[in-house]
């Protein structure tokens, strides 16, 4: 395998997703291999303690890896060995042909998150497909009745991540307010991503930064009302439901299932918004498993889901995100699709 002409694909793989946009992923390029690994100083201890959403995001990287590869014509195969104490997932490494895949690399830089208003929701065509994508991998994707149910779980949810100390201190970390500072282009929730005008962003950074001194006096109840009613704004609520009894690799093998399941709604003009809070939170987790009729644990993500009524704006990255992707990208290594 020509591993420098992969290392000149890398910046387009950087594009995969993660939870509070920390990017954790980072490779070693090693003779005969690469191994996927991650930095713990991107993971979120306090808002994802399990561990599930860094394994999904470095499940979703591998995939996308595979695809940008694939569509380079290199031909690189995977080989999972997750190990905790060497923070590694496996190795990408030399293949008999390019990775199998309907995706281009084009998907992968154009596929975006979305927290604004869709003007429509999946046909059941398209959750179908998506629905397939997960059942060849023993999942699913479940639709999630958007009733005053799921609302009231949603006010929950909110409410419980804002009263938390150490999420709150978290997200501090990786919101990115000031559009002069120095890691607004580089990672984390940007202000554009998340819809906010620049009042209310000076707003959500004063009240946060303020944090410590009110929140005895309900600044969580305020924090989550300001952020609206995600389902007011269009679209459906989609779970991905994974196989019974999923260890660590197997969360990691099923964010490349959650990726190509975004990839298949981006091909299908659609972009997602995750929902995450109802499953990071145990009573709204349990009370979503009951309204699904499924094993509260077996659900790794949630999202909204529809066709965006505005142009998305792309969300930042470390590798590449100062620079025209084509200047390090040889034209005749990788096809971007207008």
């Amino acid at each position: 395998m020509d591993l420098a002409a992969f290392h000149a694909l890398e910046p387009l793989c950087w594009r995969a997703p993660s939870a509070h946009n920390t990017q954790p992923w980072r490779l070693r390029y090693e003779r005969w291999a690469i191994t996927v690994g991650w930095d713990p100083v991107d993971a979120l201890p306090a808002g994802d303690p399990t561990g599930r959403d860094l394994r999904l995001s470095l499940g979703a990287f591998v995939e996308t890896c595979l695809i940008v590869a694939a569509d380079a014509g290199l031909r690189l195969d995977w080989a999972a060995d997750h190990d905790e104490s060497d923070r590694r997932v496996g190795r990408l490494r030399p293949g008999r042909q390019p990775y199998r895949t309907p995706f281009r690399t084009a998907d992968v830089w154009d596929r975006r998150t979305h927290r604004g208003r869709f003007t429509a929701g999946p046909d059941a065509d398209v959750v179908a497909a998506v629905d397939a994508v997960a059942r060849r991998a023993g999942g699913a994707v479940r639709v999630v009745p958007a009733a005053g149910r799921l609302r009231a779980l949603l006010r929950t949810a909110d409410r419980h991540v804002y009263a938390d100390p150490a999420v709150v201190a978290e997200l501090r970390r990786w919101l990115r307010l000031d559009r002069s500072g120095p890691r607004y282009r580089t990672d984390g929730l940007s202000d554009r991503c998340l819809g906010l005008g620049r009042a209310a962003a000076a707003g959500l950074r004063a009240a946060l930064a303020a944090y410590p001194a009110l929140r005895p006096l309900g600044l969580p109840r305020l924090l989550a009302a300001a952020g609206g009613d995600p389902l007011a704004q269009g679209g459906a609520v989609l779970a991905l439901v994974a196989p019974p009894g999923l260890d660590a690799a197997g969360q990691v093998e099923f964010g490349r299932v959650l990726m190509r399941t975004w990839l298949t709604l981006h091909t299908a003009g659609l972009a997602a918004h995750p929902l995450s809070q109802l499953i990071d939170v145990a009573h709204t987790r349990e009370a979503l498993g009951t309204l699904l009729d499924v094993a509260p644990e077996r659900i790794v993500h949630v999202a909204r889901v529809g066709r965006p009524a505005a142009p998305v704006p792309r969300s930042a990255r470390r590798v590449g995100h100062g620079s025209n992707l084509l200047a390090v990208t040889p034209l005749d290594a990788v096809s971007l699709h207008p």
